[in-house]
């Protein structure tokens, strides 16, 4: 360790002015035994929110290490106590709050953040952009002392906040009218706070994002040699958003690269440890079919696709969105999974809301303004899913259509989407 570029890395922190950002809507918890582990794509607003934790606190009681500054870039996990003791030497106490950025760059990181936790001298919050850190592996090395949420770019709640319109509960037509110019714009563009805020050079912040993740996040991070594939693969993921999709599929679109079953596998599984994109299982009774393949994808924000997509689909965008907002809710409630339905003769269901061992809600999408829009296929499958799944609450999210629906004794709510998003269900 280089101790003379590390007091530097210090002072300027304790100088830095930091800016405010938007508040954001993830809660956590504070828990001096546990380490706050918060995960998600790149410039999702992750550094902002530790900011956001630092202006709550004593500049001189916060210490704050992004690992991906050229300084930290090659510090060793053993190293950590060593810097908390150079910023007592520089300020005279020690920190009691520690923010650690981008954590997954150090290598054993698990270790050193145990060590912190057994001396019970401070408290931690840690960010990072692999999908691992949210896996219960991360949880059994950090010993169950670590309480792990998801931060996506802004939901829609939040983009509204950013850019100052009002979302209360109480919505006039004419402010309803306004809400839904403003979801359609962020259902194309996204929610990346940069992209929200710099309006004017959104296409190149987003192409930048793209490539970042690209070249950082998945061939960089993981020293992957075939760079073709690996931009192929993200191609196709973010192409087909909201569909279902599977290797094999893959593989025969893949004219003119070089590539294995193997080696496929393994290239879509480190492009989904970037947290760019998410797959979401096929519900079954049996866990080697839920774990198989096809699988539908989804992107961790509807602007990504821009840098890839030929033409919008807003019933797919409005699915992608939808499901960015249902992994959000499993930061409240972290028992729930979401799965797809689809039976034999292909009635498929968007959404299946499980609970423990109990199928809470159904929910279906569609772009449709009226009862007439909506196809029949979409109400024949909840019906069919609601008897199979032994499921009461039937959903229709739709864009601009609210009723109440009742066939063969069932009931099925129809809602407009903004009004979903916006009534955090």
């Amino acid at each position: 360790m280089d101790s003379a570029l590390v007091k530097d890395y210090i002072l300027e922190w304790l100088g830095k002015t930091l800016e405010e950002g938007v508040e954001r809507d993830l809660i956590v918890s504070n828990i001096s035994s546990r380490a706050t582990v918060i995960v998600g794509p790149r410039r999702a607003g992750k550094t902002y929110f530790l900011y956001q934790i630092a202006q709550k606190n004593k500049r001189e009681d916060v210490l704050y290490l992004n690992f991906e500054d050229t300084r930290l870039r090659n510090l060793r996990f053993t190293e950590i106590r060593e810097i908390i003791r150079l910023f007592v030497e520089l300020t005279g106490k020690k920190p009691r709050t520690l923010l650690l950025d981008e954590i997954q760059n150090m290598d054993k990181w698990e270790i050193a953040t145990r060590e912190l936790l057994d001396l019970k001298e401070h408290t931690i919050f840690i960010t990072g952009s692999s999908s691992k850190m949210l896996s219960r592996e991360i949880a059994t090395q950090l010993r169950g002392r670590a309480l792990i949420y998801l931060m996506l770019p802004f939901s829609f709640s939040e983009y509204l906040k950013a850019k100052k319109v009002s979302g209360g509960i109480e919505i006039t037509r004419d402010s309803a009218a306004k809400i839904r110019n403003n979801l359609k714009e962020y259902l194309e563009w996204g929610g990346f706070p940069e992209a929200v805020i710099e309006n004017k050079n959104r296409e190149l912040i987003l192409k930048e994002y793209y490539d970042l993740i690209l070249f950082k996040d998945i061939i960089e991070r993981n020293s992957m040699k075939n760079i073709s594939l690996a931009r192929f693969l993200l191609e196709q993921m973010l192409q087909n958003f909201s569909k279902e999709i599977s290797v094999n599929s893959i593989m025969k679109k893949a004219e003119g690269i070089s590539l294995s079953k193997d080696t496929t596998y393994e290239y879509v599984d480190k492009t989904q440890d970037s947290v760019a994109i998410f797959f979401l299982n096929r519900l079954s009774a049996k866990a080697k079919t839920r774990e198989s393949w096809p699988k539908k994808v989804y992107a961790c924000d509807t602007g990504l696709t821009k840098a890839v997509k030929f033409s919008s689909d807003i019933g797919k965008l409005m699915e992608n969105c939808i499901f960015l907002e249902l992994m959000r809710q499993t930061n409240k409630m972290p028992f729930l999974r979401l799965f797809y339905w689809k039976d034999s003769s292909q009635l498929e269901i968007d959404f299946v809301l499980k609970e423990s061992d109990r199928i809470k809600t159904l929910i279906q999408v569609t772009h449709a303004v009226s009862l007439e829009e909506i196809d029949k296929r979409e109400i024949n499958a909840l019906l069919r899913g609601a008897e199979v799944l032994n499921c009461k609450k039937l959903i229709i999210i739709t864009w601009d259509y609210k009723d109440i629906i009742k066939l063969d004794k069932k009931s099925i709510e129809c809602i407009p989407l903004w009004e979903w998003l916006l009534t955090k269900k």
